[in-house]
């Protein structure tokens, strides 16, 4: 196949799919290098920002998938249902970012953290789609690990979790103090 009929053929693959699909996955399925393909599908990627289309192509991770692009999310609200929006509170995106960065994490380490019981903020964000079980840790009573999903990279438009702001030691001090001030400030009145 030469490269027209190859990004014919992933659209085709990725159209129908409608989730995302890995690049060794593909790979697999055309008989081509997975350097070749990433490449191949990046020219594609570049191909539907540079041809004012409503569609785009997406890489999460190691995979991709064709998504609408946002600025038509409104006409599209006018065809179909209005998906429900997920309110994310102050405590469950508290949660949500210990399981970005410290995952895979266990609850009673979320709750380690946190200093209060998390299973309902554990449950929504699973509700949600934004964290998922991605095993068990191998000690007494075999604990959930959880992780962050595709959903989550694609609620929060990154691509990987290596794009999440990075945490410096001085955030982390300036962090405590404020904790510790509300804390004080709580007792106090």
């Amino acid at each position: 196949m030469d490269k027209t009929n190859i990004k014919a053929a992933l659209e085709a693959v990725l159209f129908s799919m409608g989730d995302t699909v890995s690049v060794k996955e593909l790979s697999t399925i055309f008989e081509i290098d997975i350097k070749e393909l990433s490449d191949i599908l990046e020219e594609l990627k570049h191909d539907y920002e540079d041809e004012g289309r409503g569609i785009k192509l997406v890489k999460l991770e190691d995979s991709y998938q064709l998504c609408t692009k946002n600025e038509y999310y409104d006409v599209l609200t006018k065809l179909v249902n209005v998906p429900k929006k997920h309110n994310l509170t102050d405590t469950l995106l508290e949660t949500l970012s210990i399981v970005a960065y410290k995952q895979p994490v266990t609850r009673q380490e979320i709750e380690a953290i946190r200093g209060v019981s998390c299973v309902h903020a554990i449950n929504k964000l699973v509700e949600y789609n934004l964290i998922q079980e991605v095993g068990r840790l191998d000690a007494i009573g075999r604990p959930i690990l959880f992780g962050t999903t595709e959903d989550f990279l694609r609620c929060f438009g990154v691509g990987s979790m290596d794009e999440l702001p990075v945490i410096t030691p001085d955030k982390i001090e300036d962090f405590k103090k404020e904790a510790m001030e509300e804390v004080n400030i709580k007792v106090e009145t």
